[in-house]
């Protein structure tokens, strides 16, 4: 392996580590609607769990309701009830086979605990990155000591991925202040 391919695989790496952050993001609640909330809600159908998104169509009715269309009738039932149990405090009002979901206003003290969630959800993103930065660091430390890679090369490479780590740090920082401030938004 050489100098570049280990800066290209971190920076890589990295990326999908921003990527996961910002899927995890989409999933905290916000004022508004928003149909990935709904989208990995285990469903029972006929026997297996399955993602909500698999048997139903999720639109946006207006800015606060999410449109639940299950694709069978004797879905709609088993559906209403995987969304009234879930953990998000929920509560879908069924109109024929349409199910309709109005996000709840979010009270003061839920939009801090909501902003604390993120900010310990962008830690674990940090600590992610500062994981690969430290591996790349040891695999280009056994490249200047076993293969021969001349120790400035090194030391360049590994500066790249410090000022890599600080873009992917910073990112993370400016999405979750992003995310809090618009949870904190009324």
């Amino acid at each position: 392996m050489s100098v570049a391919e280990v800066k290209k695989n971190v920076e890589q790496r990295m990326q999908r580590s921003i990527d996961a952050f910002k899927n995890d993001l989409a999933k905290i609640r916000t004022g508004r609607a928003h149909t990935g909330f709904l989208e990995h809600l285990q469903v029972d159908y006929y026997g297996s769990h399955v993602p909500l998104s698999q048997v139903a169509n999720l639109t946006l009715i207006d800015a606060r309701t999410i449109g639940v269309q299950p694709w069978e009738k004797k879905m709609v039932s088993v559906v209403e009830k995987a969304i009234r149990e879930s953990d998000l405090g929920l509560n879908p009002a069924t109109h024929g086979e349409l199910l309709r979901v109005p996000m709840p206003a979010l009270t003061e003290e839920r939009r801090r605990d909501l902003t604390k969630v993120v900010k310990s959800e962008g830690e674990t993103a940090k600590i992610a990155v500062r994981g690969l930065r430290r591996d790349a660091k040891e695999q280009l430390d056994k490249l200047v000591k076993d293969e021969g890679v001349p120790e400035d090369s090194g030391r360049r490479a590994q500066d790249d991925v410090q000022k890599l780590t600080d873009k992917f740090v910073a990112e993370i920082d400016e999405l979750v202040q992003t995310k809090s401030s618009e949870i904190m938004k009324v």
